[in-house]
């Protein structure tokens, strides 16, 4: 197994590779408006650190949002244009599912990504790798309250959700997580039938996950006048 994971769901572009024990090698770099620029060259940079070659790779992920349509779209198309060069199969997996399980907490608690216009993407999770409800957009102000928060949305809105339950786990959906989760997956049998039959917890086909309709619309025919 030698899984290649990326995101760019949020401001981090970030890359890992994973052999299905352990991360060989991980990149990231946080930049909000650069990730068509910054995924190629942070995947060839994870692969020469690595010391394999693009054609190694067994499956292709890649986080499939909740996020801002643009940098969203970056990653998803990558993501099924190798995996079609290589001949392997792509997946998706949930942005906030890698922010969870990147946090190392052990009981419930809430993950928050900037969503923009004063709202955050957000979900409810029993553990690192158990999502209970979500992914779903809101205010800060009308999150569940109580249960401890991560993410970058929970650290942008501290002070309406409350700075004590704010965690210090990171921010961002970094590669290494969103690799190590998916690897514990792709062990299992029938992996592929699952996900495509859509019923799998935590693998999905590679497809995004906006929430909200993207803010630039085709615009409607104009209306006819009567004289």
């Amino acid at each position: 197994m030698l899984v290649l994971a990326f995101d760019t769901a949020t401001p981090a572009v970030t890359a890992a590779l994973h052999d299905g024990e352990r991360v060989l090698a991980e990149s990231t770099t946080v930049d909000a408006r650069r990730h068509g620029e910054l995924l190629v060259p942070t995947i060839e940079t994870v692969l020469r650190e690595a010391g394999v070659a693009l054609g190694d790779v067994t499956a292709v992920v890649a986080g499939s949002g909740p996020g801002p349509y643009t940098g969203l779209r970056v990653g998803l198309m990558t993501a099924q244009a190798l995996a079609t060069s290589l001949g392997v199969p792509a997946y998706g997996v949930c942005t906030l599912d890698a922010v969870a399980y990147g946090s190392g907490l052990a009981g419930p608690f809430l993950v928050a990504t900037d969503a923009r216009r004063k709202e955050v993407f957000w979900g409810h999770y029993e553990d690192p790798r158990v999502r209970l409800s979500g992914p779903s957009v809101d205010r800060p102000q009308d999150l569940p309250g109580e249960l401890p928060l991560v993410g970058a949305g929970a650290r942008m809105y501290a002070e309406i959700v409350g700075p004590s339950r704010v965690t210090g786990a990171p921010e961002y959906p970094f590669a290494g997580a969103l690799a190590a989760l998916a690897a514990e997956q792709l062990g299992e049998p029938d992996v592929r039938e699952v996900v495509e039959s859509g019923t799998h917890p935590v693998l999905s086909l590679p497809r995004p996950i906006y929430l909200r309709r993207p803010d630039a619309q085709v615009p409607s025919a104009p209306k006819k006048v009567s004289a």
